[in-house]
């Protein structure tokens, strides 16, 4: 019963900025760690960004310098604040996060948010 939820995506223009949203609900024990995905037509999903429960985090060399990646452990939302965008970072990023639920503690499972749009164009 655990939903991710992402917001914040949109169309603006290079140089840019956007910040997505993606909100954990339902029967939460834990979150370890979070990350957002991206895809691009014709393109491998790939890890833009992650963060440890710790606070840890790690970018995908495009990106680094331009996105950070944040997040809110008591309202459960991991954040990607996106600036100097460029038309190459155009894609669907999708929200991931490793949780544990109140009925499987011990076994941590992966949850996608759905996917939003962001596109860069002038």
């Amino acid at each position: 019963q655990v939903q991710l939820v992402e917001s914040g995506g949109g169309l603006v223009q290079p140089g840019g900025s956007l910040r997505l949203s993606c909100a954990a609900s339902g029967s939460i024990f834990s979150i370890n760690a979070m990350g957002w995905y991206r895809q691009a037509p014709g393109k491998q999903r790939e890890l833009v960004a992650a963060i440890t429960s710790g606070g840890s985090t790690n970018y995908v060399d495009s990106v680094k310098g331009r996105f950070t990646i944040s997040r809110d452990n008591a309202k459960n939302t991991v954040y990607l604040q996106m600036n100097s965008l460029k038309p190459e970072d155009t894609a669907v990023y999708y929200c991931n996060a490793e949780i544990s639920s109140y009925a499987s503690t011990w076994f941590p499972y992966d949850y996608w948010g759905q996917g939003t749009q962001v596109t860069v164009s002038s």
